[in-house]
């Protein structure tokens, strides 16, 4: 053994060792407290301290700079389908008269209502895709319904003249934003516009092969696989197109407003 091994391997050489490492440990740990609570007490946007808003936003950004309309959530075989949870009941009306119901769809141009076997007219469109809770569970599901895209384009109101017909996902035409909210309001979602034009963002009203029921969010709910699960909103009352980025009900308490996957 070289005198220089066993000078790094003596006892004392080791303890110098072992409290060099505890200092550095100690003083990384009063570090990362002391950023810390610098970061919790900064002023706060949307009940989140700016300098974690900042994060969400670039997480927004990188988000937008990589979605394609063409790409598309994978799928899978339907056998595979299950119920999800439940899993939050904001908004939801369990005495609410589907007969009664109807979907309001309005934009800058105009409005619309739809009961449920008019939405049921549109071209229907089923899928096997991932619910993605954003606490970390998922379930594959069964949908079925109608594209939010085609009754986009059979109204015409997220086009910015008002008329009706198919625009592409990326035109300048379409307006920027979408809102979804419950009838009675309690529960909103904000979508940027190519989100709600892809492909696979459905109108569902069947889930693994059955009608929805209300806690699912019957007569009529979102089903957007490219957006966590706190984007899928149950049972729709109002469809909005928009130039202003919308309220979103869990980004108000801190979420990511764009909260895609």
């Amino acid at each position: 053994m070289s005198p220089v091994d066993k000078e790094l391997g003596s006892p004392e050489s080791v303890g110098r060792m072992t409290r060099r490492a505890f200092a550095w440990g100690g003083a990384s740990a009063i570090a990362g407290v002391a950023g810390w609570k610098w970061v919790t007490s900064r002023s706060v946007e949307g009940l989140v301290p700016w300098p974690l808003r900042r994060v969400l936003e670039l997480d927004e950004k990188v988000g937008r700079s990589i979605f394609r309309s063409g790409h598309l959530a994978p799928t899978f075989a339907a056998s595979r389908s299950k119920m999800p949870r439940v899993n939050g009941k904001a908004g939801i009306d369990l005495e609410l008269n589907v007969d009664a119901w109807r979907l309001q769809v309005q934009g800058p141009k105009g409005a619309q209502s739809f009961n449920l076997a008019e939405v049921k007219a549109l071209p229907r469109f089923e899928m096997t895709t991932e619910l993605k809770c954003i606490e970390g569970w998922s379930t594959i599901v069964q949908w079925a319904g109608a594209r939010l895209s085609d009754l986009a384009a059979l109204t015409g109101l997220a086009a910015r003249d008002g008329k009706p017909g198919r625009i592409e996902p990326d035109s300048p035409d379409l307006l920027r934003f979408a809102s979804l909210a419950t009838p009675d309001g309690k529960y909103y979602v904000g979508l940027d516009m190519p989100s709600a034009m892809h492909p696979q963002s459905l109108l569902c009203y069947e889930m693994n092969g059955q009608p929805l029921n209300k806690y699912h969010g019957a007569p009529l709910r979102l089903a957007i696989p490219v957006k966590y699960g706190i984007k899928n909103l149950k049972q729709i009352g109002t469809l909005r197109f928009t130039d202003t980025q919308p309220a979103d009900y869990w980004a108000e308490r801190g979420y990511d407003w764009y909260s895609g996957h």
